[in-house]
C-alpha cells in the first residue's frame, strides 16, 4: 500500500505542477493465457533465422509478453536430420528444416531442390514458395510428421566455394568433391563431380582436413556462417546452378492447441518474416562480396557454359525426378505448379 500511495502522489504531484504524466504501459494487443513455444533450430543465428527472429519479438510484443517463442540454436533440441521426429513426438513446437537433410521424409519437398528452377529473382522467389507452402503435396508431407508449413526460408542461389584448381570451363568440375544436396547435387553429378551430402555444420571441418573441395551453399551469407570462406581459394559468381527449401514448420498439435488470436497473429506475419529475411540476405550480401573479392579468385561463367550447364544437368534431372516420384504423389504436378506460379509472378 505504501508503494501504491507513493506513486499515487508523485502523479498528481506532476499534474499540479504542469508536468503530466507518463502513461503506463498499453495493454496487450492481442489478449490471451500464457504460451510458451520452443523452436529447434542448428547452428548459429544468422539471415535465415532473422526473420523468425523479428517474428517472435513482435508476438511478444503484441501480448505483452504472454505468448513467448524462443528460437533454440546449436542443435539445443534435436539435430538438423530429426526436427521433423521431434515434432512427430511433440518434443517442441516448431523447427527449422532443410529439404535436403531427409529426403525421404519430405520427397515432395525436394522439387525446391531441382537446379534452373525461375527462382533467381526474388520477388519471384518470394510469390512462388508462398504459394508452394500452400500445396496439397507439401502440406501432405508435413501431416506425415504432425507439422504444418508456415514460411519459406526464402533461400538464395547456391554458388560454390572451393580451394586447390579453379574450375574455369565445366570440364573443371570433374572429380572434385563437391557438398551439394538434392537436384543440386544430381547435376553437379552431370558434370562429373563426386556428389557431398554433409550437413552444414560438418562441412567446413571436411573443408578445412582436405576431405571436400568445394561446397555449394547459399550466397553469400551461409558460405560465411559456416566458414568455408576462411578457407576457400576461388568462387563461382554466377553459376547459380539452384538452391533448396530450408523452411520453417510448426508442430501441428501446438498450433491446433493455441486459441485462434494466436493462430491468426502467427499467420499475419508470415509475408514480415519474409521480408526481413531477404533483407538479411541482402545485407550479408553487401558486407561478404567485397571480401570475396579481396582473398578469392572470381569465377565466371560465359552465357555458352551457362547454356551448356542448363542442357546438360537441366531437364535430364528434372525429367528423373518426376520419374522417380511419379507412384508417391503428383511429382509431375508439383514440378509444374512452379512454373505456373512464376509466371504468374511475372
Amino acid at each position: 500500500m505504501k508503494i501504491k500511495k507513493t506513486i499515487c502522489g508523485s502523479l498528481a504531484l506532476a499534474l499540479i505542477a504542469g508536468f503530466g504524466f507518463v502513461s503506463p504501459a498499453p495493454a496487450a494487443n492481442v489478449e490471451g493465457p500464457k504460451v510458451f513455444w520452443k523452436i529447434s533450430m542448428w547452428g548459429n543465428p544468422r539471415a535465415l533465422s532473422a526473420g523468425m527472429e523479428e517474428m517472435a519479438e513482435k508476438v511478444r510484443q503484441e501480448t505483452d509478453g504472454n505468448f513467448d517463442i524462443k528460437i533454440f540454436y546449436g542443435a539445443q533440441l534435436s539435430s538438423n536430420r530429426e526436427n521433423l521426429d521431434g515434432l512427430k513426438i511433440n518434443a517442441f513446437e516448431g523447427a527449422a528444416i532443410c529439404n535436403f537433410y531427409h529426403p525421404g521424409k519430405n520427397p515432395a519437398w525436394m522439387v525446391f531442390s531441382l537446379p534452373f528452377l525461375p527462382l533467381g529473382d526474388p520477388k519471384v522467389d518470394k510469390y512462388v514458395r508462398s504459394k508452394m507452402m500452400e500445396h496439397p503435396a507439401i502440406i501432405a508431407d508435413m501431416e506425415k510428421w504432425n507439422a504444418i508449413p508456415y514460411v519459406s526460408g526464402l533461400l538464395p542461389q547456391y554458388e560454390i566455394l572451393g580451394k586447390g584448381d579453379v574450375p574455369k570451363g565445366l570440364d573443371g568440375w570433374k572429380g572434385l568433391r563437391v557438398r551439394a544436396g538434392g537436384g543440386l547435387g544430381s547435376a553437379m553429378e552431370k558434370l562429373g563431380a563426386v556428389k557431398q551430402t554433409l550437413p552444414a555444420g560438418e562441412t567446413s571441418t571436411a573443408f578445412q582436413r582436405g576431405a571436400l573441395d568445394a561446397a555449394a551453399f547459399p550466397y553469400t551469407y551461409a558460405h560465411v556462417a559456416f566458414k568455408i570462406s576462411d578457407e576457400a581459394d576461388w568462387y563461382t559468381s554466377n553459376l547459380a546452378p539452384g538452391t533448396s527449401e530450408c523452411g520453417w514448420v510448426f508442430n501441428k498439435t501446438a498450433f491446433d492447441a493455441l486459441p485462434p488470436q494466436y493462430q491468426k497473429l502467427l499467420m499475419d506475419n508470415r509475408e514480415m518474416v519474409m521480408d526481413v529475411t531477404q533483407a538479411a540476405y541482402a545485407e550479408q550480401d553487401k558486407k561478404n562480396l567485397p571480401e570475396f573479392e579481396k582473398t578469392m579468385t572470381k569465377i565466371v561463367y560465359t552465357d555458352e557454359e551457362l547454356a551448356q550447364f542448363k542442357e546438360v544437368a537441366g531437364k535430364p534431372v528434372w525429367d528423373a525426378w518426376i520419374e522417380a516420384n511419379k507412384d508417391k504423389f503428383d511429382a509431375q504436378g508439383v514440378f509444374d505448379a512452379i512454373w505456373q506460379y512464376a509466371e504468374e509472378a511475372n
